[in-house]
C-alpha cells in the first residue's frame, strides 16, 4: 500500500494563491494515478483534480478549471495542486487520494488533509 501526507494548506485572502504537496511512500508511486479533493464546511467530498500515473492526462471539476494546476514529479513520489485566484469558496479540507489503476478507477488510499482558508 501507500501512505500519503498532505501539507501547504493554510489561510490566505480571496485572490491569492497556495501550492499544496502530496508526498507518497509505500510502493512504486508512478503505479497510481492521483488526486485531489476537498471537503468544506457543512458538504459533502467532492472531487477536485486528477492527473495519470504519468502525468500525461489531468481532469479539473468545473469549479476550479483555469485556476488550479495538477502535476506530479514521480522522482519525488509527490503530486501538487497549485491553486490560483482563490475564492472563499475554495475553503475546505484538502485530501490528496491514490488509484491503483485497476479497472474501475477506485481511490483506495487517502492522505489526512490539511486545511485551506480563503477570506474574503
Amino acid at each position: 500500500q501507500v501512505q500519503l501526507v498532505e501539507s501547504g494548506g493554510g489561510s490566505v485572502q480571496a485572490g491569492g494563491s497556495l501550492r499544496l504537496s502530496c508526498a507518497a511512500s509505500g510502493r512504486t508511486f508512478n503505479n497510481y494515478n492521483m488526486g485531489w479533493f476537498r471537503q468544506g464546511p457543512g458538504k459533502e467530498r467532492e472531487f477536485v483534480a486528477r492527473i495519470s500515473w504519468n502525468g500525461a492526462m489531468t481532469n479539473y471539476a468545473d469549479s476550479v478549471k483555469g485556476r488550479f494546476t495538477i502535476s506530479r514529479d514521480n522522482a519525488k513520489n509527490t503530486v501538487y495542486l497549485q491553486m490560483n485566484s482563490l475564492k472563499p469558496e475554495d475553503t475546505a479540507v484538502y485530501y490528496c487520494a491514490a488509484d491503483p489503476r485497476n479497472v474501475v478507477v477506485k481511490y483506495d488510499y487517502w492522505g489526512q488533509g490539511t486545511q485551506v482558508t480563503v477570506s474574503s
